[in-house]
């Protein structure tokens, strides 16, 4: 367990950081600590005790070495643009933050593999490669501005991931620093390579298993042909059993997402695409690729599909500028919420399809119930929902009781076979809601794992798993009972 220190002698601590990245490596000045003290989840605030910022492998192992000797918690942190507070910093602990490691290291197109470092922004890697006629999957709607790194730890999705998959199944290998500053590798060049699947077991690990310093990825060769419908429907109800009845028929898309018309409205305010009807309760947006003929085929069946269900109209695009600007909306839609609520909390919870206009008409009985308006902006092909639930921090308890309609709509999910995470990770935000989901023993045989891995627990402690120190919630409840004893943190 890790003892805090308030009284440590930091000072000596820089000192051996800066002989492994150098004065302008670590940032200890409190007011330039303030840019590191949350991530996109900026409800929760806690600023580190010193930031690190080293550039290759061997910097990283060197730093991680000085925290274990030291007993130092540290947290990994990328771009800083996840959404669940897996790059919140503990009290006293020592950042180490990857944004200075943008190296893309070896482009293989031969064998469609691309070497990077963590801190490579994700757009960069299908730029690195798009003129040779490849891209990389994987496309968080923050692609432009969160890293690669990030991306392996929470396991990221996005727009195609319904067809393609999410971050993991796009890494062939990764080099780690684990905790006591040890440098290994797992995986390769290959998709498969026999043993234990340690490359999957560390994506999503969300930094409570090391850092990975090389990602090995995926890339594909680029499709001959795509299309992007949209179809506007009177109710959500409707959009989402569309959805539904394209999977039914056989039809994977490329991508599939709906937005309701709180989302609409706030992104016509501020991208102005003029391709959503603002009258509209719901949009539907399908991406068909593949061969030129199946392009062709698969839209006139989504479109006869879109329509059955009730949909008013449905336009398609060909070319590459249409495509763009009907995602353009959709990719934007996460920051036009801001011109909605001077607030809004963001959740991320999954369900099956099937459950789609069940569990739609819910959040807006729960949206009612709590008295919160409820903007729905969703990966509708995988069911992973991201209702951002619009409200004023500056009011006295807010916050709380906003904390407690998401944690209503990620119970539903739960409820109805589904999840508590699809991509955002639970990081600080979600952990009190793992025994929702997971029984004891399936919490116990986690944490076991973690503690091979990290047995000092110093690798960004307090996060995915509830702890009576941490989590209200989960302070009610007899732990002792929950882990056989075992202590958490």
């Amino acid at each position: 367990m890790i003892t805090q220190n308030k009284q440590r002698d930091w000072t000596a601590v820089v000192k051996q950081f800066e002989a492994v990245v150098g004065k302008n490596g670590v940032v200890r000045r409190p007011e330039e600590l303030l840019v590191y003290e949350c991530d996109g989840l900026t409800s929760y605030r806690q600023r580190p005790a010193v930031v690190v910022l080293p550039r290759t492998t061997e910097e990283v192992a060197a730093v991680v070495k000085i925290c274990d000797r030291q007993r130092l918690p540290f947290v990994t942190r990328g771009a800083g643009t996840g959404l669940s507070g897996g790059a919140l910093p503990t009290e006293n602990c020592v950042l180490i933050v990857t944004a200075l490691m943008r190296k893309i290291l070896r482009v293989d197109l031969a064998n469609q593999r691309i070497v990077v470092q963590p801190g490579v922004i994700n757009s960069w890697v299908t730029q690195a490669v798009s003129g040779a006629g490849f891209y990389y999957a994987p496309d968080p709607s923050s692609q432009i501005v969160c890293s690669v790194g990030g991306n392996v730890a929470e396991n990221s999705g996005g727009v195609h991931c319904l067809k393609y998959g999410v971050t993991t199944n796009h890494v062939l290998g990764l080099k780690l620093v684990l905790p006591d500053g040890s440098i290994v590798e797992v995986g390769g060049e290959v998709a498969e390579t026999p043993g234990y699947d340690l490359t999957g077991l560390f994506v999503g690990s969300e930094g409570t298993l090391g850092i990975a310093t090389e990602i090995t990825l995926r890339i594909l060769k680029q499709p001959e042909a795509v299309r992007v419908l949209l179809a506007d429907f009177t109710n959500v109800e409707a959009a989402g059993a569309a959805v539904s009845d394209i999977i039914s028929a056989g039809i994977i898309p490329g991508g599939m997402e709906i937005m309701d018309n709180l989302s609409i409205n706030a992104v016509e305010d501020v991208v102005a695409t003029g391709c959503y009807p603002r009258d509209a309760v719901a949009i539907l947006l399908v991406e068909v690729d593949g061969l030129e003929v199946e392009a062709a085929a698969s839209s006139q069946r989504v479109e006869a599909i879109c329509r059955h269900n009730g949909a008013r109209s449905v336009t398609i695009a060909t070319d590459p500028e249409q495509r763009l600007k009907l995602w353009k909306g959709r990719k934007a839609a996460f920051a036009a919420a801001g011109k909605l609520s001077p607030d809004y909390y963001v959740q991320d919870g999954v369900i099956p399809r099937t459950k789609l206009p069940f569990v739609l008409q819910e959040i807006e009985a729960l949206s009612q119930k709590h008295g919160y308006k409820v903007a729905n902006v969703f990966h509708a092909g995988d069911g992973n929902l991201h209702p951002l639930i619009l409200y004023d921090n500056s009011i006295p308890g807010e916050l709380e009781r906003v904390e407690e309609l998401g944690g209503d709509i990620l119970k539903l999910c739960v409820e109805v076979g589904g999840s508590i995470s699809g991509e955002h990770g639970i990081g600080a935000d979600k952990r009190c809601y793992m025994p929702n989901m997971f029984t004891p023993t399936d919490l116990e045989t986690m944490m076991w794992v973690r503690e091979v891995f990290d047995p000092q627990r110093i690798a960004n402690p307090d996060k995915i798993f509830p702890t009576p120190r941490t989590c209200g919630e989960a302070a009610r409840v007899d732990t002792s009972k929950q882990f056989s004893g075992m202590e958490l943190f």
